[in-house]
């Protein structure tokens, strides 16, 4: 083969992209703008906390395909922790219930003939009826597609929106929910185990896959932001970054650009991305009490500002999706720990304070997943010939997520291919 690829953006997208093309024996370079590699999923010191944390608390299922096979790429599948089963306890802020859906290995759905096993106040014909998300239409939204209110919709749909598609379910797209379930919920529980990052996600999913392209010869450039690309007709024939340094591109040269949407229109105006300003917060708690040996490593809260409690050691990290149509974005943090640590003691049954505490407010989180903004998802081949996109905003056919991410790298190396 002859040419390089330059690869723009070392978040998983980005990383996904070169992982794949430098293991074909391409020559790779990479650039970042920040001086760190993994994007919105990356793992770092806090010195409040004096621990190492996630910036984002983020679900692998041992259903996402391209992220396994991404681990396996990297060395790295020793590096998560595959569940024993599918196994999702709940609680409810309101009333104070408690519940876990809990699901059998196989294809058919035995669970749901299982009261002990399915959501509380729901019937068998109440996940029947829910079938007909696998015939949602482009443009419907969850809303929509599923209209029943009872307990399913309740302590399942609305839950299950939010954390897959971070916004309400009047705004999310049917579709997207509907395609994560068909890979892992649909295919019976073997698909459906969390997959957990008991060091951090950076550990498993980024930093070997930084050395990996290392012992390929890949170095990353960092703090090297994409201005512009020039271009003729046809092709791009440099990539002009902020820092002043430019890069020609050889006839044979490809470019991949990782980049989300706000960057990615900055640097091609011609390309007209969904929205990211979708906010989620994440609140981290250093907690002493005996009780949190006996804590689930994930448990799913309803009526409550608090969605999702990951439990990571005497690490206890919480995720409030959509938070800025949750009106949380401009609250100082001051006013949320205490009131989120007050859902969260509840749920885990803890009775002492928390030694410290952090908010991390993500205010371009996720692109929009509204019917509107998925219409508006790039295609991987633009109208160069050597330029290519990655990114979950990319049309992968998956909501934003750590999946998505990874198989839009394997897209775009594809293409390159």
């Amino acid at each position: 083969m002859t040419g390089a690829v330059h690869i723009v953006g070392a978040g998983l997208a980005g990383l996904s992209t070169a992982v794949r093309l430098a293991g074909r024996g391409w020559a790779v370079h990479l650039y970042e703008a920040a001086r760190f590699a993994g994007g919105r999923c990356r793992t770092f010191h806090d010195p409040r906390l004096n621990r190492d944390i996630d910036n984002g608390n983020h679900l692998v299922l041992s259903g996402n395909t391209s992220a396994r096979r991404y681990l396996a790429a990297i060395g790295a599948e020793g590096k998560m922790r595959i569940e024993g089963e599918a196994a999702f306890p709940f609680f409810d802020a309101a009333d104070g219930a408690r519940w876990r859906v809990s699901m059998n290995q196989g294809r058919i759905p035995w669970w749901v003939v299982s009261p002990s096993r399915r959501v509380p106040g729901t019937g068998i014909w109440d996940y029947v009826r829910a079938g007909r998300l696998a015939f949602a239409k482009p443009g419907q939204t969850v809303a929509e597609v599923i209209p029943d209110r009872g307990p399913l919709w309740a302590r399942f749909w609305e839950p299950m929106t939010w954390a897959v598609l971070n916004t309400t379910p009047d705004q999310a797209t049917a579709l997207l929910l509907w395609r994560v379930l068909a890979e892992t919920f649909a295919k019976g529980g073997r698909e459906c185990r969390p997959m957990l990052a008991p060091k951090g996600l950076g550990s498993a999913l980024v930093d070997p896959a930084v050395a990996h392209l290392e012992a390929h010869g890949t170095q990353i450039a960092f703090e090297h932001a994409l201005k512009a690309v020039t271009q003729t007709d046809d092709r791009a024939i440099e990539l002009v970054f902020a820092n002043g340094h430019t890069v020609p591109l050889g006839p044979d040269d490809r470019v991949v650009i990782a980049l989300p949407p706000t960057r990615l229109k900055s640097a091609l105006p011609w390309i007209m991305p969904p929205d990211d300003a979708c906010a989620i917060l994440n609140a981290h708690f250093l907690v002493d009490d005996p009780a949190l040996a006996q804590a689930p490593p994930i448990i799913g809260l309803v009526n409550a500002e608090t969605h999702w409690i990951f439990v990571k050691g005497d690490i206890v990290s919480l995720t409030v999706s959509a938070a800025d149509k949750m009106g949380l974005m401009g609250e100082a943090p001051d006013d949320l720990a205490p009131r989120l640590w007050a859902e969260t003691a509840r749920a885990l049954k803890l009775t002492t304070q928390p030694h410290a505490w952090r908010i991390n407010k993500e205010r371009r989180a996720t692109f929009d997943q509204s019917p509107g903004g998925v219409a508006k998802r790039p295609q991987p081949r633009t109208r160069l010939q050597n330029l290519f996109l990655a990114g979950d905003a990319t049309d992968t056919g998956l909501p934003a997520t750590i999946e998505g991410a990874i198989r839009s790298g394997e897209r775009a190396a594809g293409l390159v291919l």
